[in-house]
């Protein structure tokens, strides 16, 4: 049980992670217009190895929208009525200091090294424990991809992914990992405040077979389907378990569930 000491300290910690958005470079300035989603376009965004639920939050005035009926079964939130607040709340107090520096991190890594709309292009994961409904907490996986940025190229929407993973693992790396998407790089196993120097990164064909190996294909099958030759899949192959540091792919395979990857 937290004591009143214990509730203030974890207040100034999320205003800590509220202030990641307020930074000069996040804020967005202007109200954006959502892309038009469908149900189809919200999954095909989705890697669920679990239970889940999704919403569009608006940097703009922080509210809440297209929230799925998940968040009940995993946090007893009504999906009506609850509110940006109540999200960051349920995040446990011993991990809400991560959660901040990773945000920051990634934040700041755009802003000055990558252009922004190349916010656009990537899907940040990271793992976080939640409080459930019944007030236990459980591993949390969290996939985030903007949606769009206003004018100034300060947020705007972002599609948020949260999946109950506690039944593939309950150990947080405390890292995060950087997704691209159309032909963009991946950087993977980030630790946060990091300069991302000596980072994990699997090239776009790199990660065509990650998840051909995830669906159970031999180097065959993946040769045939990726218009390669066996011994370009071989070679492949050999370099993601040395980035990855894996012995074989099923720790590799658990190990891109985990991170999102797959």
């Amino acid at each position: 049980m937290y004591t009143k000491l214990n509730l203030v300290s974890m207040s100034s910690q999320l205003q800590k992670l509220r202030d990641v958005w307020l930074q000069p470079h996040n804020v967005g300035m202007e109200s954006t217009e959502l892309p038009q989603l469908t149900f189809d376009d919200l999954t095909n965004s989705i890697i669920s190895p679990g239970p889940f639920y999704y919403y569009v939050i608006d940097f703009y005035d922080m509210s809440l929208s297209h929230i799925s009926p998940g968040i009940r079964d995993i946090h007893g939130f009504d999906p009506k009525t609850v509110t940006f607040n109540d999200v960051l709340d349920a995040i446990h107090p011993e991990d809400v200091e991560f959660t901040a520096l990773a945000e920051s991190t990634i934040a700041n890594f755009f802003h000055k090294n990558i252009k922004r709309e190349k916010l656009l292009k990537y899907k940040k994961v990271y793992n976080l424990r939640g409080r459930l409904g019944n007030g236990d907490y459980a591993l949390i996986n969290h996939q985030a991809l903007m949606l769009t940025l206003d004018s100034h190229g300060g947020y705007g929407k972002c599609l948020n992914i949260h999946t109950r993973i506690d039944h593939l693992s309950n150990y947080n790396t405390y890292q995060y990992s950087l997704l691209g998407i159309n032909g963009e790089p991946s950087y993977m196993n980030i630790n946060p405040g990091s300069t991302m120097q000596n980072t994990m990164k699997f090239s776009k064909r790199e990660i065509d077979i990650i998840r051909c190996i995830s669906n159970g294909l031999n180097n065959n099958e993946i040769a045939e389907k990726l218009f390669i030759s066996d011994l370009t899949v071989k070679k492949h192959r050999c370099n993601i378990l040395s980035k990855s540091d894996c012995k074989n792919s099923a720790q590799l395979v658990k190990a891109c569930v985990l991170q999102g990857l797959i």
